[in-house]
Formats: structure tokens, sequence, C-alpha cells
């Protein structure tokens, strides 16, 4: 095993220990996607005593649920939002280095059906390519008709002109954040799953001085002071905004996006395909995504914020409309292998604006007047960024002492190149994990039996989920640390049973425990199952 895979220092008992071993913390942060994670992370480089609490499972929320890319941001370009695209370019690059066991170089191809098409958006895209500089995955350029059949394999022939290829990243969401949270542990940090923030603690001048919060599976709470607390919840930010300020104004507004899964034939080659212009002015990707394909996504606002959104029938038809214009074997709902909804947290409108798609995707950092850290705003791919600025304000407001950020260079937990040969398993997200894991089995072959015959996950990864991935549920594994019910969510409640099985021996649950976790996903899958869904 490698150094940093002591069981010990991955199981809940010692980092619940450590919550009372610590007198007070510099750095707490509430929220384990991926803005909490990238927080927690960048002040641990610094060299501060850090903890993360999530309430339920890291990346539970939106962090799960993106179209699955490290991108710029093609439309952000078209909509002249210069400086966001360079932001994010640049920090794609540091993720494809910093973690390149799940971040990969992506071929998309957008299709021409005008004669305008192929100028116009090779010439956007070698703009994105020069501000992309030294960290671009590949320039752009113009291919036939024939090459783009060839090479999507499934697009629709009838007026077809050619096509554009560019170059973006692709990744396994969760896993990024799973292996983020292993990552702060790797570094002396404290991250704690299932663990609700229920409070803030001030001090006798009102200053902020740490949370109280609650162990969800034993009920306990405890008081933990800290010099600097960030609400980095996402959605759910005007939650914790209100701890602090019962009146505050809300600050964010959900906008959901849908995604829908299908089986790769609709998608055969490589290739990704991105369509530029839909019916409500957004783009839409498919994007090939551990042996299936992604089709997404949607924009829909919402007045409410919920941990399992659920998908609109008006979002499933135009994904499966949108599609069916430029495939040409065409997805109905019958082949949606899943579908999942995500909330993005979006700054509130002002002014009149009601479209969610006109607000900026930038963050943004506030200060209340009793000194809680709110970021909200961004995606996955400016989260290390996120994390950077948020600690900067930290150290601007003279809470944390000045010292500089390590993060743009320090490798994710499992960093280890990973060839086209490794992805012909799915194993190959373990990156520098993946010889002990495979030593596991050796020792227990009966670990190498899958969980369900359809589906390429096996036994042992429910084991190394419980040791050293912080699972404690049948949904942290199947939804997040194998994605399972993200790829085929029949599959995923006929897997549970295996599931609960193997984590009650690993963490000293009783049959009853099964019983319920069984139930309760198979509830829970129900709104990841078009055949299941009634929501209009």
């Amino acid at each position: 095993m490698t150094p940093s895979l002591t069981p010990a220092a991955f199981q809940r008992d010692t980092l619940l220990g450590q919550l009372t071993a610590q007198p007070g913390w510099d750095l707490i942060v509430i929220g384990g996607g991926a803005t909490g994670l990238g927080v927690a992370l960048d002040g641990l480089s610094r060299g501060f005593r850090t903890l993360l609490l999530e309430r339920d499972d890291f990346a539970k929320g939106t962090s799960s649920r993106s179209t699955k890319l490290v991108h710029g941001g093609v439309r952000y370009l078209a909509q002249g939002d210069v400086g966001l695209v360079r932001e994010a370019l640049h920090e794609r690059g540091l993720l494809l280095r910093n973690a390149p066991h799940l971040v990969r170089n992506q071929a998309f191809i957008i299709p021409n059906y005008n004669w305008w098409g192929g100028p116009f958006y090779t010439l956007g895209l070698k703009l994105y390519d020069l501000l992309a500089g030294r960290l671009s995955l590949g320039a752009s350029v113009h291919i036939g008709r024939e090459e783009a059949l060839r090479r999507l394999g499934n697009l629709r022939p009838a007026g077809l002109r050619g096509g554009v290829l560019y170059h973006d990243g692709q990744f396994d969401d969760a896993r990024l954040a799973v292996n983020l949270a292993q990552t702060i542990l790797d570094h002396g940090g404290t991250a704690l799953n299932h663990f609700a923030v229920q409070g803030l603690l001030k001090d006798a001048q009102g200053q902020v001085s740490g949370v109280r919060a609650t162990d969800a599976e034993t009920g306990r709470s405890y008081e933990l002071a800290a010099k600097v607390v960030v609400n980095a919840t996402g959605i759910f930010v005007d939650e914790v905004l209100r701890m602090d300020q019962p009146a505050a104004p809300k600050l964010v507004r959900p906008s959901q996006g849908v995604h829908i899964v299908v089986d790769r034939r609709f998608l055969p080659g490589d290739d990704a395909l991105m369509i530029p212009s839909t019916d409500d002015g957004r783009v839409l990707f498919a994007v090939p995504w551990h042996g299936r394909v992604v089709l997404g996504t949607t924009d829909t606002p919402l007045d409410t914020a919920s941990a399992e959104p659920q998908a609109l029938d008006a979002e499933i038809e135009f994904i499966l409309r949108t599609a069916g214009r430029y495939l040409a074997h065409t997805p109905r709902r019958s082949d949606a292998l899943s579908i999942f909804a995500g909330l993005r947290p979006l700054a509130a409108p002002q002014n009149g604006q009601s479209q969610t798609k006109e607000i900026s995707r930038s963050h943004k950092i506030l200060v209340s007047a009793a000194g809680l850290i709110t970021i909200t705003g961004g995606k996955w791919t400016t989260y290390r960024r996120m994390g950077e600025d948020t600690v900067d304000q930290a150290i601007r407001l003279g809470k944390l002492p000045p010292q500089p950020s390590q993060t743009a260079s320090l490798p994710i937990h499992g960093a280890r190149p990973t060839t086209e040969a490794d992805r012909g398993s799915h194993l190959y997200v373990y990156g520098r994990d993946l010889p002990a894991l495979q030593q596991l089995m050796r020792e227990r072959p009966e670990l190498r039996q899958r969980l369900v015959p359809e589906a390429e996950f096996v036994r042992a990864e429910v084991v190394w989920a419980a040791r050293y991935e912080l699972a404690r549920t049948v949904e942290d594994v199947l939804a997040r640390r194998v994605r399972l019910l993200f790829l085929d969510a029949a599959a995923a409640v006929r897997a549970a049973p295996a599931v609960a099985a193997l984590l009650a021996a690993e963490l000293g649950h009783d049959e009853a425990w099964q019983r319920q976790q069984v139930a309760a996903f198979a509830e829970l899958a129900r709104h990841y199952r078009l055949d299941s869904q009634t929501t209009t």
C-alpha cells in the first residue's frame, strides 16, 4: 500500500477523536462539495488547522450531478466573458496535471449544418485555444463531412457539411470529490461526512467563533471553535447565512440541470458531441462517460432547493428532442438508463432579470458583519481557485496569518498518469491506489465477483469504499463511489442488498440496518428511473 493508505487514518472513530483532541481550529469549512473541499484543501496547503463538515456525503448535491466536463465554457466565450473563460481554462490545465487519473483530454465535435457554421465556430474556438495558452489540450480544427460521420458514428447525415473538432476536459465529479476528501486527510486535516452544522458560535463581541454540529450516526453534538468559519454549502448557503442573520436576504437562486444517461450505441465513437444552439439558447452535450453516454443539460429556474431534485417532463423531452435532431438513431424515454437532476447555486437575479443563464457563473465571496465568510457561484473547473480566493479573503481580514497557497501544484490523492490501455478496466479511477485494491482482491478472491452481472463494479470496491473512502451508506457507495446509480439505476437497485451486506460487515451493522438501507436506497433510486417517475 502507499504510505497514505493507513487504515486507521480513514476510520470514523479516528476522525471523531480529532474533534475532541483539537482545542481549536484555524479554519472550519461547512459543506463537502467542490467548493468546500477546495477551501479546506487550500487552507491545509498553507499549514492551517482545518476541519470540513458535510451534513450528508461529499458531493451529495450539485457536485456529483455535473455534465462531467472540466472546461473553460464555450458559451461564456460567446457571451464575451473572456476573463471567466481564461481563468477556467487555466484551472482546467492544473486539474489535468494534478488529477490525471480522473481528468482526461476529451475531443468534442460541433456538427455544421449551415454553410457559415464551419468558419464561425472554427474562428471562435481558435480564440478558445489561444486563451488556454500553454495549458491547451489541443488545437481546434475544421473536419470534413465524412470524418465527422466516422468519428461520431451516429450523427444525422442529411444536410451535414462538416464539423469543428476542439478539446476540453472530461472527468468523474464525485470520484474527484472523494479523492479531495482523502487528500485533506493525507495532509493532516479532518473531513467528516454525515455531520450536520446546526448553528454558529459567537464570542462576546458578536463575532462568529465556531460551529455547533451533530454527528448524524451517534446523535452526539459538538461545539467546535475556529478563527474562521466558511459557508461553502452551495445551493444551501442561505440556510447557513440565516444562522448568522435570521433576516438575511436571499443570496442564491437554484437553477436545475438535468442529464439523461443512455447506452454507448447512441455515441459509439470516442468523441463527444456539442450542439451549440438549442431552443433555449444553451448548448447541449452528448459525452462518453464510463462506457455510457451523458446527454444534457437544462437550465430551469426554481424557487426552492432540495437535496434530491427531480427532473421535469419538459426537461426530459427537451433533451431527447434536441438530441434527436442530431442523432441518426434517436434515444427515447425507454432508452434512459438513469436520469439525474442537479441544482446550480446561481446568484439571485437582480434588476428584474429572471433567466438564470443571464447570471454570471463567476464566484462571489461575502463577509457578514459577524465575520462569517460565504463563497458561492463558480463551477467544478474553478473549485481550486475558489478555495484559494476564499482563504486569501480570510487572510486579508486578519483572521489568519499570511501564507501562500500551494494547491496549484498539489497532487490529488491517487494521482497517477493514466494511459488509454489502463482505461480498458473501469478500475483506472483508483489511480495510485489501484495496486492496493488489487492486492485486496488477491487476498480475498470472493471480492472479485461483480455486484450484479450486468455492471462492471466488483465487491472489493465496496470494502475499499468503507475502509478508505469514508463511505457510510449504500447510497454513498452506489451513487458516489462506484457511480452505478448514475449509470444504470435499475442495476443499482439490484446491487443494493450485496452492498448493504458488505458494508454491514465492515462497519459493524446488523441485519435490520441492512434492510433499512436497501429500502431507503430503493426509494431514492425511483427518482433516477424514468419508468417510475410521474413528475410533470
